[in-house]
């Protein structure tokens, strides 16, 4: 796993990204913590290697590795990171967790959603011809667009330059059935993260052996207040990624964590 440190003496962060993204998004958050921090990109994400597959404790497995033994974190997570921070809250992966921050979590799943996302996690990974058409990509599937510009170092983090194996359907046209090394731009993500599934939150929250906070944007569509529980933490005027749209926002979250 690719991960950054940093900060200093103090308790230690452990931040955790979302689902298409790095932790790169951390950036303007991680500043405001007062100690230490641990930044990694979660498995198959920016310069992370893929899982052989992929569940909320194969996660939260991969990134208890990374936690120098013997150090006690408090997690903050933004929604698939949300969900890893839950589990590892549980202390079933050895962490030893003071408390944990889900942020932006979807925790309601449509059969209808969670079949789209496992047709997603068996595409092959789509190469594109040019930096910008990737980074467009990069930007919707992270759910950055219009938050982040296009030509960002946190982008960069996301994408990937050089060849890569494209399947070929058979079908009319040019196409041909088989295997095909292409040369272009590609996201870093390994599409098979898509089908990581819905977490229980319910089960989650009964395993925690470390105070939880729940939150988000309130105009997050991805996690609507109402899908929260009581006492959740909602964020005035922000949407999905509030710690992008404003991360001073998130200072009485990160004076809580440091609290516990």
């Amino acid at each position: 796993m690719h991960v950054r440190t940093g900060g200093s003496d103090g308790p230690t962060l452990l931040a955790l990204h979302g689902l298409g993204a790095t932790g790169a998004v951390w950036n303007g958050l991680v500043e405001r913590w007062p100690g230490r921090w641990i930044v990694p990109d979660l498995p198959g994400h920016g310069r992370s290697e893929p899982l052989p597959r992929y569940s909320f404790g194969a996660l939260a497995a991969a990134v208890a590795e990374v936690v120098p033994a013997g150090t006690t974190v408090a997690v903050l997570g933004h929604s698939l990171g949300g969900v890893v921070a839950l589990t590892l809250a549980s202390g079933w992966f050895g962490v030893r967790v003071s408390g944990a921050c889900g942020l932006g979590m979807k925790v309601h799943w449509s059969d209808e959603e969670l079949a789209r996302a496992a047709d997603q996690a068996g595409r092959p990974a789509k190469v594109f011809g040019s930096r910008d058409e990737a980074a467009a990509r990069w930007l919707k599937v992270s759910g950055l667009h219009g938050l982040v510009p296009a030509d960002s170092p946190i982008v960069d983090s996301g994408l990937v330059e050089g060849s890569a194996v494209v399947e070929h359907a058979p079908g009319g046209g040019a196409s041909t059935a088989g295997r095909e090394r292409t040369e272009g731009w590609r996201l870093a993500l390994d599409q098979a993260a898509f089908g990581v599934g819905a977490p229980d939150l319910d089960g989650l929250l009964a395993a925690a052996r470390a105070p939880v906070i729940l939150a988000a944007g309130e105009h997050d569509p991805m996690c609507p207040a109402e899908n929260l529980p009581d006492g959740a933490v909602i964020l005035p005027g922000l949407g999905h990624n509030a710690h992008v749209e404003d991360p001073a926002a998130l200072d009485p979250l990160l004076a809580r964590l440091g609290d516990a």
